[in-house]
């Protein structure tokens, strides 16, 4: 008889961690090169400061993870160090450089950005060109660099997302990062990953060690031929290739991106959203459907 209480004592307890599973919050991560009112230089900064609310007020639990670019002013926007989440070496081919944390609110909005920093790479008072419009050569570095910690941060961070949205091509290599040397990591494994496309081309192109700069644990060349260019298409690749969900941030696009897209399409499935009434329904309906 006590076993028979004890076997539907257990079937409860069963259904309540079930039911407590599927009530649980979805947990979203944004990750962007930009973000409103601390820098925009292009529409990611307006999405990223949008999108992240309306999915708050709809019951999600939100990360924002930005680069802390020499143009935010530290002072008049109230960021300081998270001295528990600094203190990393991000490696960047053979160089490994320190990762410093920081964190600020967004004002009316109870959303909290944390900040990607390094003395190197994001305290010039410039974001991709310096004053004579000259694209900066480490750019790529900047990118891996930015990639890597924003990952490194979430895991110190003990916050497991349901879904990783990747805006814009600073953000590419993290769907690949994800798939590969975080594929086994507790607070990644279950993530799925959205990378969204912008019109923030540029005609840089970078060195040939682009591939092994990049590189991880369970990395091979094989898995980066789309890097091989070394160039925005290069990058744009890499996002589409392991990303769960691409989405193009409107219609109109130049450059070969369009073509590019085409090529996508046939692997998986682009959608297209823009602005307009059903934004941020199509957003939610997206994320619930990744989560599973």
């Amino acid at each position: 008889m006590e076993s028979e209480y004890f076997f539907v004592f257990l079937c409860f307890v069963y259904e309540l961690i079930k039911s407590n599973k599927h009530m649980s919050k979805l947990r979203i991560l944004y990750v962007a090169n930009e973000i409103n009112p601390f820098l925009k230089t292009s529409e990611v900064a307006e999405f990223v400061r949008k999108l992240p609310q309306a999915m708050q007020e709809r019951g999600m639990e939100i990360r924002i993870l930005v680069p802390r670019f020499g143009l935010i002013n530290e002072r008049k926007n109230r960021l300081h160090e998270v001295v528990r989440l600094s203190g990393i070496n991000i490696s960047v081919g053979e160089e490994e450089k320190p990762l410093i944390i920081k964190v600020a609110s967004i004002p009316n909005a109870k959303l909290q950005v944390y900040f990607i920093d390094n003395e190197d790479y994001f305290q010039r008072k410039f974001v991709f060109h310096d004053k004579e419009n000259n694209f900066y050569p480490d750019n790529d570095e900047r990118a891996i660099f930015f990639c890597k910690g924003a990952l490194e941060t979430v895991k110190k961070l003990g916050w497991a997302p349901d879904v990783v949205h990747c805006n814009d091509w600073m953000t590419s290599l993290i769907p690949m990062y994800l798939k590969t040397t975080y594929k086994n990591d507790p607070i990644f494994k279950d993530a799925k990953s959205v990378f969204t496309v912008y019109n923030t081309e540029f005609s840089h192109k970078f060195g040939t060690d682009l591939v092994d700069k990049v590189k991880m644990l369970d990395i091979d060349d094989s898995m980066l031929s789309n890097l091989e260019s070394a160039d925005y298409e290069g990058f744009i690749k890499i996002g589409a290739e392991y990303a769960d969900a691409v989405i193009k941030a409107g219609d109109e696009f130049k450059g070969n991106l369009d073509e590019l897209f085409s090529t996508f399409d046939k692997e998986k499935k682009v959608d297209t959203i823009e602005k307009g009434e059903d934004f941020e329904e199509s957003y939610f309906n997206l994320y619930t459907e990744l989560a599973g």
